[in-house]
């Protein structure tokens, strides 16, 4: 079976120039990337996501339509 599943996270390279990447799929349960350059560092996130997914399921999901203020962002 087959599930897509949406995940925010967040990319920021660190003091030392490393990229690092977490995905918080729920409270408890997150998941780390690391790399020398953006495309890597979510690959390994990437890795890391389907590794927890496997171990602890899926997170439950809701999904929305907003509408944004352009000027608010």
């Amino acid at each position: 079976m087959s599930r897509t599943v949406h995940v925010p996270y967040v990319l920021e390279q660190d003091e030392d120039g490393v990229w690092c990447g977490e995905a918080v799929l729920r409270p408890g349960a997150s998941a780390f990337g690391y790399g020398d350059d953006p495309e890597s560092a979510l690959a390994d996130l990437k890795e890391g996501i389907a590794a927890l997914i496997e171990e602890s399921g899926p997170p439950q999901e809701l999904t929305m339509t907003v509408t944004v203020n352009p000027e608010a962002a």
